[in-house]
C-alpha cells in the first residue's frame, strides 16, 4: 500500500475532482507556509508587547504555558474524535478558530482593553481548538502520501513551520519599530488575513479519511481515549521511545520558553536583534527541512532521534548559552533547528511506518501527551526560575558569579544563560543514555511495520 490517495466520498456518487495524494499535500502545505508567516508575526509582536509591559521572564512563561498546557490535557480525547471525524474539515476548524481568537485580541487591542490576562484566555481556547489540528495533520499526511516519502514529508512540514519564521519576526520587529506598539493591529491584520489562505487550500483538495474499525463505533468516548495508550503500553518500545521525548522536553522548555528573554535582557530589550535570532533558527529550521527532503533522513530513523537529542543540545542549547553577541546566538540557534528538524522528521517516520493509518489519531495525540506532559510544569518553573533564583544569583554580588561568571558574565541575562548551559549538557546526556536503551535503540526492528504481510 505504497500510494493512497482515495477520494472522497460524494452524495451523488461521482468521485471528487479535487487535488488529492501528493498535489492535495502541497497545496494544504502552502496555506500553512502562509497561514503561518501570519501567526509568526502575531506572536513575536505580543511577545514584545508582554515583555515591554512588565519585563519579566515570568510573564513570557506563563503566555506560554496557556498557549500549551490545554493541547496536554485534550490531545486523548483529540484523537479518538478525528478518528471519528472528517480530518479535512477538522483540520479547518482548528484553523478557524485560531482566526476567531486573534480577532478578538485586534477587538480588544483597538477598543484599549488588551491586557497580559486576555493573552492567556485566548491562548488557552486557540490552543485547545489546535490539540486536533497536529493529530488531524499527521494522520491526513498517511492517507495522502506514499510511506517511502514520509520522511520527505515531514522534512516539508518542518520547513513550512520554520520558513515562517524568516521573515515573520524581522517583519514583524520591523513594524513594531516604525509603527510603536500603539498599531500593533496592524500585525493582527495580517494574521487574519493569512488564516483565509490556509482555510481556501483546505477547502479545495480531497484528503481521505481510513475506514472506522466496526468494532471501535459501540465503544464510549472514553474507552476510545484511552486506547492509544493501551496501544503504546503494549508496543514497549514505542513507549520507552517516547520516554526520550519526555526526559528531554522536560530539560529544554526550562529554558527555551523563556529564551526571548534571554536576548531582550541582554541588549537591552532590542527587539532588531531578538528578530534576527529567530530568523536565524527559522534558516535553521529551513534547512533542516530542506536537508531532509533531499536526504530521506538516516537509513536508521533511531540514529536521527538519538543523535539528534545529543547534536541538538550541544550546538543549540549550550552555544547559545555561552553566546554573548547576536552571531553566536544567530549560529546557535541556526544549528539547533537544522539538527531539530532531523530529530523530529525521523521520530515522525517511525512512528507513521509503525502505527497503521486508522488508529493514528488516538495513538499520535497520546504520544505527544507522553513527550510534552513535563512541559507545562517547566513552563511555569521556568520565569520564576529566571527571575527569582538564577537571575539573582549571577547578578555581580550573586552566590554563583565566583563560580560561573566566567562563563556567561554577570549581571541581567546571565542567569538564563546558565539555565542555557546547564540544559546543554544534560540534554546531550539523555540522547546518549538512549543508545544504553535496548527497547530504544532497537525500536524499527522490534515493531514491525503496519503493512508488513503476516501469516
Amino acid at each position: 500500500m505504497e500510494d493512497v490517495t482515495g477520494t472522497e466520498v460524494q452524495t451523488t456518487g461521482v468521485p471528487s475532482r479535487r487535488p488529492k495524494g501528493m498535489t492535495a499535500f502541497t497545496i494544504v502545505w502552502f496555506g500553512q507556509v502562509v497561514s503561518l508567516v501570519g501567526t509568526a508575526m502575531s506572536g513575536f509582536a505580543l511577545t514584545l508587547w508582554a515583555y515591554h509591559t512588565t519585563g519579566l521572564a515570568t510573564a513570557l512563561s506563563m503566555v506560554a504555558f496557556f498557549n500549551f498546557a490545554p493541547m496536554i490535557m485534550m490531545s486523548p480525547i483529540a484523537g479518538v474524535l478525528v478518528d471519528r471525524w472528517n480530518r479535512k474539515w477538522t483540520m479547518a476548524l482548528s484553523d478557524l478558530a485560531a482566526a476567531v481568537m486573534t480577532l478578538v485580541v485586534l477587538v480588544l487591542f483597538l477598543t484599549g482593553h488588551l491586557q497580559l490576562w486576555h493573552l492567556y484566555v485566548t491562548g488557552a481556547l486557540s490552543a485547545a481548538f489546535g490539540t486536533f489540528q497536529w493529530p488531524a495533520y499527521s494522520a491526513a499526511i498517511s492517507m495522502m502520501v506514499p510511506k517511502k516519502q514520509y520522511q520527505r514529508a515531514s522534512g516539508m512540514i518542518s520547513m513550512a513551520e520554520s520558513g515562517s519564521g524568516i521573515v515573520a519576526p524581522i517583519l514583524a520587529g520591523g513594524l513594531v519599530g516604525v509603527l510603536g506598539f500603539g498599531r500593533l493591529w496592524v500585525i493582527f491584520v495580517i494574521d487574519l488575513a493569512t488564516f483565509l489562505v490556509a482555510l481556501g487550500a483546505l477547502v479545495i483538495v480531497s484528503i481521505p479519511n481510513p475506514p472506522q474499525v466496526k468494532s471501535e463505533r459501540s465503544e464510549s468516548l472514553f474507552r476510545q481515549s484511552m486506547f492509544g495508550f493501551r496501544y503504546i503500553w503494549q508496543h514497549r518500545p514505542l513507549f520507552d521511545l517516547q520516554m526520550m521525548f519526555f526526559a528531554l522536553n522536560l530539560i529544554a522548555s526550562l529554558c527555551l520558553t523563556i529564551s526571548p528573554a534571554l536576548i531582550l535582557a541582554r541588549t537591552g530589550n532590542n527587539a532588531t536583534t531578538l528578530g534576527y535570532t529567530e530568523s536565524a533558527a527559522a534558516v535553521g529550521g529551513v534547512a533542516g527541512g530542506v536537508l531532509l527532503t533531499a536526504w530521506g533522513g538516516p537509513k536508521r530513523k533511531v540514529n536521527g532521534v538519538l543523535m539528534g537529542m545529543v547534536l541538538t543540545s550541544l550546538l543549540g542549547m549550550l552555544v547559545v548559552g555561552l553566546g554573548r553577541s547576536l552571531p553566536v546566538w544567530m549560529v546557535g540557534s541556526f544549528l539547533m533547528m537544522v539538527v531539530m528538524t532531523v530529530l523530529n522528521g525521523s521520530n515522525q517516520a517511525i512512528w507513521q511506518s509503525k502505527v497503521p493509518p486508522a488508529l493514528q489519531g488516538r495513538v499520535f495525540s497520546v504520544r505527544r501527551l507522553i513527550a510534552q506532559v513535563t512541559v507545562p510544569v517547566a513552563m511555569l518553573a521556568s520565569g520564576p526560575l529566571a527571575d527569582k533564583v538564577f537571575g539573582p544569583a549571577m547578578m555581580p554580588a550573586g552566590r554563583l558569579a565566583p563560580v560561573f561568571g566566567w562563563l556567561t558574565g554577570t549581571g541581567t541575562g546571565a542567569g538564563i544563560s546558565l539555565m542555557f548551559i546547564w540544559a546543554g549538557l544534560t540534554g546531550a546526556v539523555v540522547g546518549l543514555v538512549g543508545y544504553l536503551i535496548p527497547n530504544v535503540r532497537n525500536v524499527e526492528v522490534l515493531i514491525p511495520d503496519h503493512d508488513t504481510p503476516t501469516d
